[in-house]
């Protein structure tokens, strides 16, 4: 049986079915509130949900049953007295040490908490870096959206963040240095691109086999890293468009990698029309579409950053995502064929295996 968390503008959607076959709703909570991501801690199975509230802004909340009773978690905020308010928040992501978590958000942010999100903290080193009165939002906002640990090795992160590149850090995030060399941001005057912050990471992943390989999809391109996200190299080249948000990376293989290409920025649906999902088995030299049992006409989805998730590895890992037309599609053989695991959600933000 699994079980997928989905996110949707309309509160939290727990999931329960087998691949292949309709799943069916199990819980819901913060019922009418945007859910912009959720996941379960495998160490502790404990369940975190990023909600933001009309009335009281951006929150954490944490349960041990999806069906029961959520408390709110503690020192999710920005210092006082600035001019700078929490917008939303973008992800949570398991550390490298017992109880250690890592969140994301907008503007910029970064929070850690060591008690297995009960209570957080602002990571102050990368809240005062001497370069953030420069940074500018994305289309989304300034949002910190991807955390990559580094398997074994707490001391080293990566993040990726719209509008401002990636940042990395070999000390348990003490300091911070970019690691955008090789990224070309085409959206910036060409005389302007090799000095500007202004770039636009939508997705940024590990491969936990080989940790030194990152996988990124840009604003304009797919990119890979060898060498831990100090440099890039653009592996778009066979793909229907360089655009787009979400990415999934095969835990066991760090030669694949799935994306959903959308059309362009000012045109954020899927490509003729037809929904699919594009795979590389060789790091990023081919893609292939996938989309046996995917809507092939007149089906013009937008599917988020988050709202791509998997479990598992190799040809029986998981798949699955969701669209803003509120459908949730998955795989149960690496994305060799897709079915319908839930319609008619409220449009989808994020999409998580428990």
């Amino acid at each position: 049986m699994t079980e997928l968390l989905v996110g949707t503008k309309k509160g939290l959607f727990a999931l329960r079915g087998e691949p292949g076959s309709p799943f069916e709703i199990a819980a819901r909570a913060f019922a009418g509130e945007p859910v912009e991501f959720a996941c379960r801690d495998p160490r502790s199975g404990r369940y975190l949900a990023c909600v933001t509230s009309a009335f009281y802004g951006p929150k954490i909340f944490v349960t041990d049953d999806p069906a029961g009773e959520w408390e709110q978690a503690q020192g999710v905020e920005l210092p006082e007295g600035g001019d700078t308010a929490l917008v939303r928040l973008w992800t949570i992501v398991p550390g490298e040490e017992d109880d250690l978590l890592y969140a994301g958000g907008d503007p910029g942010v970064l929070f850690e908490s060591r008690d297995g999100g009960l209570t957080w903290e602002l990571n102050m080193p990368f809240w005062e870096q001497p370069t953030r009165p420069e940074w500018n939002p994305g289309a989304g906002g300034m949002c910190l959206h991807s955390i990559a640990t580094w398997p074994g090795d707490s001391s080293r992160l990566a993040v990726g963040i719209s509008a401002v590149g990636v940042w990395l850090s070999d000390d348990e995030g003490e300091t911070w240095r970019h690691g955008n060399r090789g990224l070309v941001a085409r959206y910036v005057p060409e005389e302007s691109r090799e000095e500007t912050l202004a770039l636009c990471v939508h997705n940024l992943h590990r491969a936990p086999a080989q940790p030194e390989r990152l996988f990124m999809q840009f604003h304009g391109g797919v990119y890979r890293s060898d060498d831990a996200g100090e440099s890039w190299i653009d592996i778009g080249a066979g793909l229907p468009s360089d655009f787009g948000f979400p990415m999934v990376v095969d835990p066991a293989d760090p030669n694949s990698a799935y994306v959903i290409p959308l059309v362009a920025d000012l045109d954020r649906v899927t490509p003729e029309g037809r929904v699919r999902v594009y795979e590389t088995r060789d790091a990023g030299a081919s893609w292939t579409a996938r989309g046996e049992g995917l809507p092939a006409r007149e089906a013009y989805l937008t599917i988020l950053r988050q709202a791509f998730g998997g479990s598992g590895s190799g040809p029986s890992m998981e798949l699955y995502f969701g669209g803003t037309s509120g459908d949730v599609f998955g795989s149960g053989d690496a994305g060799a064929t897709w079915s319908a695991a839930a319609t008619r959600l409220p449009p989808v933000h994020s999409v998580r295996v428990a």
